[in-house]
């Protein structure tokens, strides 16, 4: 099936704001049957035309998927930990009915390094997880000192309050 190029763009940004769950390069290629490394390109031309596309440790998600949620409430919490407290304070933060949209840290070079992530639920951490490992890669709070932010969607303001205090608890929230 030949597709034109900037129909197969097209297609790809219906698909990404069809659901709300990531779609990685490889689904898409073989969906367009075209290579992952098209889509890879397919994306950065996508989001050169100024429309969002989000990346995650699962795959791309449209920016758009999460405009309607209005209710949420978003707040930021600044952490500090070892990456083997990574999966307690991820944990944390999905049991109580949070999602994880991102991790930031300040970088004295690049400035604030954002990292999507979009964690909702225990299988997400666990395969965030196996991400990291299978890569070997470091976690952007390995560039400093473990101390990061996460910026917080949940249901009200309750449940994010009520997820600050268990991390508190947990010794996870940072105090500077």
């Amino acid at each position: 099936m030949f597709v034109k190029a900037a129909e197969r763009r097209n297609e790809i940004i219906k698909l990404l704001e069809a659901t709300d769950q990531p779609v990685n390069a490889t689904q898409l290629a073989e969906l367009l049957s075209v290579s992952r490394q098209v889509i890879v390109g397919d994306i950065a031309l996508i989001r050169a035309k100024g429309i969002e596309i989000l990346a995650t440790p699962r795959g791309y998600l449209s920016a758009n998927a999460f405009k309607g949620e209005g209710s949420l409430f978003t707040g930021k919490i600044a952490c500090q930990h070892s990456q083997a407290e990574t999966v307690t304070e991820l944990n944390i933060i999905v049991d109580n009915g949070g999602e994880v949209v991102d991790v930031q840290v300040e970088h004295p070079v690049y400035g604030t390094l954002t990292g999507e992530l979009h964690i909702r639920s225990r299988h997400d951490v666990i395969d965030f997880m196996k991400k990291i490992a299978s890569n070997e890669a470091a976690m952007l709070s390995s560039l400093t000192g473990g101390v990061h932010l996460h910026t917080l969607a949940c249901k009200d303001e309750d449940t994010f309050l009520r997820i600050k205090k268990k991390l508190q608890e947990a010794g996870i929230l940072y105090s500077g």
